[in-house]
C-alpha cells in the first residue's frame, strides 16, 4: 500500500507526550507499505482488532490501544490515507467517518 501522510505519524510520535507511540506507529507503517489490502477482510485477517467503519475508514489500535489511528482505505488504488492519530480520549471526540486531521 502507499501510505499517504507519513509526516502526520512522524509529527505525532515526535511530540514529547506521544513519544511512546513511535515504535508501534513505525511498525504499522512498515507493515502497511508491504501490504496489498484489497478488502476490509484482508485488514481484519492481519489486524483482528481493527474496526472497519463507514466511508472506507479503518481504525487501528496503536500501542496497546493507548492511541487510535484512523485511515481511509482506497483499496483499488492501493492507498492508505492517514486521517487521524490521537489518544483514545481524543478519538472519542471525533467523527470517524469524516475526520481529516492530518
Amino acid at each position: 500500500m502507499r501510505v499517504v501522510a507519513k509526516s502526520t505519524l512522524v509529527k505525532f510520535w515526535s511530540r514529547p507526550d506521544c513519544a511512546d507511540s513511535k515504535g508501534a506507529l513505525q511498525s504499522w507503517y512498515d507493515e502497511a507499505i508491504k501490504a496489498s489490502w484489497k478488502t476490509p477482510q484482508n485488514i481484519k485477517d492481519h489486524y483482528s482488532s481493527a474496526s472497519i467503519c463507514g466511508n472506507n475508514r479503518v481504525v487501528f489500535n496503536i500501542a496497546g490501544n493507548k492511541y487510535r489511528l484512523v485511515v481511509e482505505m482506497q483499496y483499488r488504488a492501493g492507498i492508505a490515507w492517514v486521517k487521524f492519530i490521537g489518544t483514545h480520549a481524543r478519538y472519542d471526540q471525533i467523527d470517524v467517518e469524516n475526520v481529516n486531521e492530518y
